[in-house]
Formats: C-alpha cells, structure tokens, sequence
C-alpha cells in the first residue's frame, strides 16, 4: 500500500511569493539601462528628453536612418563597410582562434611532452596582465609587417590574444572526455587526426560553442586596439564608429544608442543559435558502463 502524499506546509506556501518580491525589482533594474537606451534612440536626432523615465514620449526613427545611411565624402557607405569589417574580423577571429585553441588543447591534454607544463602556466601567466600592456609591443610587430590599418592585422591581434583563454577552457573539457573512445579508434586502425576530427571534437561541440562566442563577442565588442591600430573611416569596426559620437564639446546620444542596439543584434543571434550547445554534454553514455 503506497503511502500517502506529503501535503505543504502552510507556512511554506505562505512564503513562496517571497522570491517573487525579491526578484520583480531586481529585473526591473536590469532592463531599465536597456530601455533608456531604446528611449534615446527613438529620440530622433533634434533632441533627447532629460525625464527620467525608461519609456519613449515619441517614436523617432531618424536617428536608425542617420546611422545606416552615413556615407563619407567619396559616397561611400561607411556603416555598410564598417559593419562588414566587424564581421570579418570577429568571424576570421573566431575561426582562427578555434582551430589553433583546438589542436593546442588536445596537444596538452592527450600527449606528455617537453615543456608541457611550463607552456600551461605561460598561457596562464598572459591572463593576469591586462591586454592594455601588450598594446605597445603589439602596435611596433603590426607596424613593422605592414598591417596597421588593416583587417589582417586586427584579426592576428584579436586571435593571439584569445588563444591562451581559449586553449585552458579547450584542454579542461578534453580532459574529461573518456580515453576508452580513442583507444577503441586506434584498435580499429584510426588515426590520431581521424581520432580528433571525428571523435573529439563532435563530442567537444558544447565547449567548442562557448569558446566561439566568447571570441566572437570579444572581437566584436573590442575597442581599445582597435581605435589603436585603425585611422581611416573606411577600416573602422563598429565601436571605433560609435566613440566618433562622442564628441569634445557634445554626445550625440541618440546616434549613439540607435548604433549600439544595431551592434547588439548579431550577438544576440549568435547567442540564441548556439543556446542549445551552451548547457549540458553529448559524452553522457557514449561508453557503456
């Protein structure tokens, strides 16, 4: 005979709308930023209002028609090129860093070798220093090769400078991934490279997600070296442009928001494309127990 359900406390009913409490005004502080800036874009252009309040007096699309029809004097479209140069440079970025963060990272979880660990603790060493020091060292190597002012040269910076990171998320995942799997391989003939291709990195698809957005997202939002490295209209990414609307003398605030919300949107979809491999693993029963 089964035994009868457990009923509630009384008390603890009494008490589950306290989290509720808890957490309306620490969303309503959370979106407010978002909201306001969504305010100052819909301000058009003439003005913004001083009020206080997160919600538009008006709808104003002037200051969106401003930010994506701005050309420079030669007629060129400036926000069409500079959007293409974001993208560019932070997908070149990603799959650079992916590729060479991989094989590294199976290098120094899979093989015992001269220098291992003295190469883990250098790549753990470049992580407790600010990326603003390398700025000066980084800017003389661009410009003895030629590429200040370039995509190539930004893309090189962004990929070396995320590799360390990269590499350590890389190799902690790998270390979990059961031996059992590439040992079965190599008893069938697999090679180590057919092993990684077809083996460890199908099932390193969750870490591999998170650490493409993570240099995806750097290299987007990435501002310092490139403000830096970039002095023509033509070569800016997005951020470099968004600082030219703050001015010496004036901010022109709703430019600068309806440009930031645009910025936010590829994010946003890469985000939500690779939501699914962000949480959980795929080796749960890959080898029986």
């Amino acid at each position: 005979m089964s035994a009868p359900a457990a009923t509630a406390l009384p008390g603890s009913r009494r008490l589950a709308w306290l989290p509720h409490v808890l957490l309306v005004p620490v969303t309503v502080l959370t979106i407010y930023p978002v909201l306001y800036v969504v305010k100052l874009a819909l301000a058009g252009t003439e003005g913004v209002s001083a009020s206080a309040s997160p919600l538009p007096d008006h709808l104003d699309f002037s200051a969106f028609s401003t930010v994506l029809t701005r050309t420079d004097s030669h007629g060129v479209w400036l926000f069409g090129q500079q959007l293409l140069n974001s993208v560019v440079i932070s997908a070149a970025t990603t799959v650079l860093g992916i590729v060479l963060a991989c094989t590294a990272a199976y290098g120094f979880a899979r093989f015992d070798f001269p220098g291992r660990r003295a190469g883990l603790l250098a790549f753990l060493a470049t992580q407790m220093f600010p990326g603003i020091l390398t700025m000066i060292p980084l800017y003389v190597l661009i410009q003895k090769l030629g590429l200040l002012d370039s995509s190539m040269g930004l893309t090189l910076v962004y990929a070396t400078t995320s590799i360390p990171f990269c590499t350590w998320m890389l190799k902690g995942y790998f270390d979990t991934l059961p031996r059992d799997l590439e040992e079965s391989a190599i008893i069938d003939g697999a090679s180590r490279f057919t092993i990684f291709v077809r083996i460890i990195l199908p099932l390193s698809a969750p870490a591999i997600a998170v650490v493409a957005l993570f240099s995806f997202m750097a290299a987007w939002n990435e501002f310092v070296l490139a403000y830096t490295f970039l002095s023509s209209e033509q070569a800016f990414t997005m951020p470099v442009q968004i600082r030219n609307y703050v001015g010496d003398k004036d901010v022109q605030w709703s430019l600068f928001a309806a440009s930031s919300l645009i910025v936010s949107l590829p994010v946003m979809a890469l985000f939500y494309t690779l939501e699914k491999h962000l949480v959980g693993g795929l080796t749960a029963g890959a080898v029986k127990g």
